[in-house]
């Protein structure tokens, strides 16, 4: 279970799930009505900033570049790195010459990036949960969208054409007991020290949230 869930809360994902928030928050902001009808958006944001990332690592792994596709030690994931964050800056730029993309998510995607490249520089010094980082870029995420964008709630789409609707701060409350349990099980796979994971949070909430507020 705590490998599964260190699969479903991989960093790499962050800019998929934010997606996806903005999509349930308000899809207007996109041009249409139902997160459905951006199916091909997020088809492309999840094959740039995971399936290609996850390419590149598996094919390092391929070469002997890196020991193990889970990154163990801290210089292994050097290289890894630098070619998501490559990655994530192209994503980007395509995003922010899109027509059909807001500002909104291009900004927090900007702040995706920052948490990336701020990863890396950690890296250099301890092994920084990569984990944490996507799980405090990701609060940050949605306290941006409460805060900066004023949205209060967001809609899911149910079998038999119904919808729920949840407010937003429920969903910052669900994003920060995730972000804890994350933490926990970083601990508990013995991945990380309690040090790296805190640093984590840290540098994932103030790289996102400096890059929302430059961005504006």
């Amino acid at each position: 279970m705590a490998q599964g869930l260190s699969v479903v809360t991989h960093p790499l994902l962050l800019a998929t799930y934010i997606l996806l928030l903005l999509l349930a928050v308000n899809p207007y902001l996109f041009g249409v009505n139902s997160l459905s009808e951006r199916r091909p958006l997020i088809l492309i944001v999840f094959g740039s900033s995971f399936l290609m990332p996850g390419l590149v690592i598996v094919m390092m792994r391929g070469l002997d570049i890196i020991p193990d596709i889970t990154m163990p030690n801290r210089d292994d994931r050097t290289l890894p790195l630098i070619a998501a964050g490559a990655l994530y800056m192209g994503l980007f730029a395509f995003c922010r010459k899109a027509p059909d993309v807001p500002v909104a998510y291009t900004a927090l995607l900007l702040g995706c990036s920052v948490a990336l490249f701020s990863a890396f520089f950690a890296n250099l010094f301890t092994k920084i949960s990569l984990h944490a980082v996507g799980m405090g870029g990701l609060i940050a995420a949605v306290l941006v969208t409460i805060q900066l964008f004023a949205y209060d709630r967001l809609t899911v789409d149910l079998p038999g054409g119904r919808h729920l609707e949840v407010s937003l701060t429920m969903v910052l409350l669900a994003t920060l007991w995730l972000a804890g349990l994350v933490g926990t099980v970083r601990l508990y796979l013995r991945a990380h020290e309690l040090t790296d994971v805190i640093g984590g949070y840290v540098v994932g909430f103030v790289a996102m949230a400096i890059a929302v507020w430059a961005y504006f």
